[in-house]
């Protein structure tokens, strides 16, 4: 396993293939610090005695010590565990950790590489690629993220309708020694962080769009790509300091003719398998969500009783009641995640079929209850700044600048009336309303709560798989029975 220090000596020697506000830079700019110093916790924390267990696993390829985030899931401890690592590595910063993007694309391909080379009509040996891919990735304890999203250009039309071609990821040529792909994966992040870049296709396909279909891995730096990056970070204080730097990033990745050798690719062609690798990776990572968001409303309940604590309303009524809405919202959370974990098998859903087994043999969360819960807190992220807003007041949107707080002239002014808790260091209170302002009124708090909200998927994403795979029918036949109506037909 790799320390943070080798994490961060290797991105300093990768090409520079990124683009940000005008410029081409390296990855060790200092607007990826933010991103780079929440991805170093997922190293230290794989070396820490106190979270060593939760945070490495044993490779079934190899039988050595691996982080956790390049584990595949062998059993349900592995999924239960995959989880709560997730919320407590996400607690150390407020915010995600960034990582899950590889381990649950990692736990898509496993599966879809190893049926898709079942095809009589496979065009290379997808699952030896991907056992070859896999246990680099192991052994170098590499990061992973996943480009998934297309721009999807004219929004109605399905890949094969639109004007211009190049709205998703495509084969644009196949060669005896590879493929060259075209396109652009959008809002992927920490691509411009990441060692490789796992590509799956965005939604299920129907015959004439076998071009879709494409699955492979690729350096972050690799020749033909090109990544647009827009930072989110939180603002660095000269006075105040926190004592830690978070932020994330997020990239347009550009294939612009990129060619792919046949060894790192793990389905071409096979529309079938491409719907469901769309499928599995969007459930793996709503799993992710079921110990992310948990732990962000962790933070958001801090808020919210610091808050009030400061303001002395903490014993009001609707106070209570606020506070009250935003537990269970992510407790039900991490309990649909977690009986997702409980009641996961080597099988997935199919229309028309229900669960079938599908894969090697290793695990997948249940999908209803991973829908439901990033369902759950998706949806709840507007109206949890609401709350932060009704408990906190307006203090938040005019806080005095810093450096006014700093300076001698003004210090001592604004210090006597933003004092609302006499019981409290007028310090303690600064710092405090500093990081508010940091989570909900920032210039990155607006693009933190859309990716809560659609990350992973939006919530009529997750609406239309519980509806389309839950057993609506035999919930009728309840009622038929119960009215005495007549059987259904079958």
């Amino acid at each position: 396993m790799r320390t943070r220090e080798q994490y961060i000596e290797r991105l300093g020697k990768m090409n520079c293939n990124l683009y940000s506000n005008g410029e081409k830079i390296d990855r060790l700019d200092e607007r990826q610090e933010g991103a780079i110093n929440v991805m170093s916790l997922t190293f230290d924390a794989a070396w820490d005695p106190a979270s060593k267990d939760l945070c490495t696993a044993t490779s079934h390829l190899t039988g050595e010590t691996i982080n956790r985030f390049n584990h595949i899931h062998q059993n349900v401890e592995d999924l239960h565990k995959k989880q709560d690592m997730t919320r407590y590595l996400c607690n150390k910063v407020g915010q995600c950790i960034q990582r899950c993007m590889g381990i649950d694309a990692a736990n898509a391909l496993n599966a879809v590489s190893f049926e898709a080379q079942k095809s009589p009509q496979a065009k290379t040996a997808y699952y030896d690629n991907w056992l070859k891919w896999l246990e680099r990735f192991q052994t170098e304890d590499l990061v992973a993220s996943c480009a998934q999203t297309d721009v999807k250009g004219e929004r109605l039309k399905r890949p094969s309708e639109q004007t211009d071609p190049d709205m998703y990821v495509r084969v644009v040529e196949e060669r005896s020694d590879g493929i060259v792909v075209r396109g652009s994966k959008v809002h992927i992040s920490e691509a411009s962080i990441s060692d490789e870049i796992l590509v799956v296709p965005n939604r299920a396909l129907r015959k004439g769009e076998e071009a879709y279909a494409v699955c492979f891995a690729v350096p972050s730096d690799y020749e033909g790509i090109k990544q647009v990056v827009h930072y989110h970070n939180s603002r660095k204080r000269d006075h105040f300091d926190k004592g830690n730097h978070f932020g994330y990033s997020d990239s347009y990745v550009i294939f612009d003719d990129c060619f792919i050798p046949w060894d790192r690719v793990f389905l071409c062609g096979e529309t079938i398998h491409g719907g469901l690798s769309a499928l599995l990776f969007a459930l793996f990572h709503r799993h992710s969500y079921s110990g992310c968001k948990p732990a962000t409303l962790d933070f958001v309940i801090g808020l919210a009783g610091l808050a009030a604590e400061i303001n002395g309303i903490e014993k009001a009524p609707h106070v209570r009641e606020l506070l009250s809405k935003l537990i269970m919202t992510g407790e039900l959370g991490y309990a649909a995640g977690y009986t997702a974990s409980a009641l996961g098998k080597p099988e997935v859903f199919m229309p028309g079929m229900g669960f079938v087994p599908y894969g090697p043999g290793s695990y997948i969360p249940h999908s209803i209850y991973a829908n439901v819960g990033r369902c759950l807190t998706g949806e709840a992220v507007f109206h949890e700044q609401e709350i932060l807003c009704n408990i906190a007041g307006g203090l938040p949107a005019t806080f005095p600048y810093e450096k006014d707080l700093a300076n001698p002239e003004t210090r001592a002014l604004l210090e006597k009336y933003i004092n609302r808790n006499p019981r409290m260091p007028i310090e303690d209170q600064i710092r405090f309303w500093l990081t508010f302002v940091d989570f909900g009124l920032s210039g990155s708090a607006g693009s933190m709560t859309y990716g809560a909200y659609h990350g992973g998927g939006s919530p009529i994403m997750e609406q239309i798989a519980i509806t389309s795979q839950y057993d609506i029918e035999s919930k009728k036949d309840l009622v038929r029975n119960l009215a005495g109506m007549s059987p259904r037909k079958k």
